[in-house]
């Protein structure tokens, strides 16, 4: 691991770091230096990134955490600080997809589980680690929304308005946060292959149809969780020393355009 690291000297907290864009940002963010409280509902999941980092020379804790409680995720923070004595970044990676159905099957039990999940969980998080922060007079705060939260036709609807709320919770926590040298921020990603979105790609490969994945995007291809990890440690680094309060997306260019069917040659 990097003795001299973008995150030397750093503590950080990472939810949902057994898999996907959490487990790319848990391995970057060692390399970097940093020291890891990582967290996840996959216990197993989130060993195995743990055992992999500590072999490569990191320094790591580990706590399996249901995000949508907030005793546990008190309870995640609490770990952090009684292990490290500090935590200058944390990223609220942890999320869930629900189900593409139409209007009128609406379930309003999925809304509840997607909100608790994708937009509780981050609010428990800066909640209890905001104080800590604020005496510290410093801090990075890095949500995972998703272009989903940015324009429609990205996701299902509760998702969706999981991650809108995600987006417009990290503006107002920014502006509560920022005076006290506190930087707030989301990252949306589009298409990437992780856990989630893992169906989508096998049956693309499975019907011949691999070479449409990410084809409506600007780049022409889909992402990978170390290309969003990347933007991750900019925006927890102090090279993003005066952003806050941004809705990022790493999507290809996804939302750089209409992007209606057939548009794209």
């Amino acid at each position: 691991m990097a003795i001299d690291g973008r995150l030397k000297d750093r503590v950080a907290i990472i939810r949902g770091a057994a898999s996907g864009i959490g487990k790319a940002t848990a391995v970057l963010f060692a390399k970097e230096g940093a020291r890891l409280a990582l967290a996840d509902i996959d216990a197993a999941g989130l060993k195995a990134v743990a055992n992999h980092i500590t072999e490569a020379g990191g320094t790591v804790i580990t706590k399996k955490t249901d995000v949508s409680s907030e005793k546990e995720v008190k309870a995640l923070v609490a770990l952090a600080l009684s292990s490290y004595s500090q935590v200058d970044i944390v990223c609220n990676i942890a999320g869930i997809a629900g189900d593409l159905v139409g209007l009128d099957q609406q379930d309003k039990n999925v809304w509840k589980r997607l909100h608790d999940v994708n937009v509780m969980g981050a609010v428990y998080t800066t909640k209890h680690v905001c104080l800590h922060m604020q005496q510290r007079k410093s801090g990075a705060i890095v949500n995972i929304s998703s272009v989903a939260g940015i324009r429609s036709g990205a996701g299902g609807n509760a998702y969706s308005a999981s991650k809108a709320a995600l987006i417009n919770f990290t503006q107002t926590a920014a502006c509560d946060l920022g005076g006290h040298n506190i930087r707030v921020n989301a990252v949306c990603p589009g298409l990437i292959e992780t856990g989630m979105t893992q169906s989508i790609f096998d049956y693309a490969r499975k019907s011949g149809k691999e070479h449409k994945l990410g084809s409506r995007c600007e780049l022409r291809r889909f992402g990978r969780p170390a290309e969003v990890a990347h933007v991750i440690l900019f925006l927890a680094s102090d090279e993003a020393s005066y952003v806050t309060g941004q809705a990022l997306a790493v999507d290809g260019g996804n939302t750089a355009s209409l992007n209606l069917p057939g548009m794209k040659v």
